[in-house]
């Protein structure tokens, strides 16, 4: 019995090696079982589909992530962070069902869909999305071989996805060309004009539509695109019903209404953005210093501004100009800015904390949920810096 007390006592403990080794052995049996899982995924998939169940279910996720986080506890894991984790394997599973085209009903008929620009991004996003519904898709843009008029000839939808400055010009051209049983839309992000644009042209069935991101997005899932129905039922829900079967959330609005709300989601965010750069710039900081000394708040502030001004100038000068609101938007940033620089100068601490108190009355209780997703964001994007 000595000896073997000896023998535990004198041990060599394991090298870092070794530690490391086991634990890759560990995380590649978490993988399979996370394969295992995906697998159980596609067969839900199959049984939602043939009993017409929507992919998400809100309270089952609500519930599963309750469980996850009282069963980690229970191990003596953090439980934030296993919700962190579950909540990127609920999303991948949701992105999984869409690709099984779970809310696709089965008798589903293909269309043949012409993308117009469908070289550029938003225009290939959308050749991908139809695609993988099922339809037959024609790309048609300027140094294609099929012709935007060859295209729209034997297509049953026809999508408009050109820059901004020429999207009714393309529209007046094609336009006559839809057949009357068709269906013409857009995707551009200001509507009124293109989708009058639409009507006043042809004779087919019109729906505008914008997608709200950009073509970069590693995943459709859960984004959002708004539809502006301007004629035809029809093929009004089978728009609708094709955007959420990849995943995506429907918002459905009037044209104005839709360049009303564009004017503070995008117009007036994008000049935001577009002063600090501008500002940055001016200033000639040096960006990689400040980045030595960064909050985890600057860091995300950087990264879109980075992110905004790595695309192209033309296509922001269009989202810019195009809105008929511009002015006014564009104004009021630049006497909000104006008004707080005058009470930072005086140094009047008591204007400056009614006016920040002002905004928070305005913000109201989005500010909780505001702060619970964005420290959320602040803890990923730490884990990533």
């Amino acid at each position: 019995m000595a000896s073997k007390k000896k023998d535990r006592d004198t041990a060599t403990p394991h090298s870092l090696a070794g530690i490391r080794a086991m634990i890759d052995a560990v995380d590649h049996d978490i993988l399979k079982l996370l394969a295992r899982r995906n697998g159980l995924v596609s067969e839900v998939a199959q049984v939602k589909r043939a009993e017409a169940v929507p992919i998400r279910d809100m309270k089952r996720e609500r519930e599963l992530i309750a469980d996850r986080r009282e069963y980690a506890a229970g191990l003596g894991l953090p439980s934030d962070a296993i919700e962190a984790v579950y909540r990127l394997v609920l999303w991948a599973s949701r992105d999984r069902q869409a690709a099984l085209k779970v809310e696709l009903p089965p008798d589903t008929e293909p269309r043949t869909v012409a993308i117009i620009g469908g070289k550029g991004g938003m225009g290939t996003c959308m050749a991908r999305m139809f695609g993988e519904l099922g339809h037959a898709v024609l790309v048609a843009d300027v140094d294609t071989e099929l012709t935007p008029r060859a295209a729209v000839a034997e297509a049953d939808v026809v999508v408009i996805s050109v820059p901004i400055d020429v999207t009714i010009d393309v529209i007046r051209e094609l336009g006559p060309l839809v057949p009357e049983t068709g269906l013409l839309m857009d995707v551009t992000s200001i509507k009124s004009g293109p989708v009058e644009a639409m009507l006043s042209s042809s004779r087919a069935s019109v729906v505008g539509t914008h997608p709200l991101f950009g073509p970069s997005v590693h995943s459709l899932q859960g984004q959002r695109v708004v539809l502006t129905p301007a004629r035809g039922d029809a093929w009004l829900d089978w728009t609708r019903q094709m955007f959420r079967a990849r995943g995506l959330n429907v918002v459905e609005t009037t044209p104005a209404g839709h360049d009303r709300m564009m004017a503070v989601v995008q117009v007036l965010s994008h000049f935001a953005t577009e002063v600090l750069g501008q500002t940055l710039a001016d200033l000639q900081v040096p960006l990689r210093e400040t980045l030595e000394f960064t909050s985890p708040i600057y860091l995300i502030e950087m990264l879109m501004a980075a992110r905004h001004f790595g695309q192209s100038g033309e296509l922001y000068a269009d989202i810019q100009m195009s809105n008929p609101a511009r002015t006014e938007v564009t104004g009021a940033f630049v006497a909000a800015a104006e008004r707080l620089a005058g009470l930072v100068k005086k140094g009047d601490r008591k204007a400056f904390a009614e006016a920040f108190e002002r905004v928070h009355a305005y913000f109201g209780d989005f500010t909780t949920e505001a702060m619970e997703k964005s420290s959320f964001l602040i803890d990923r994007i730490v884990e990533r810096a």
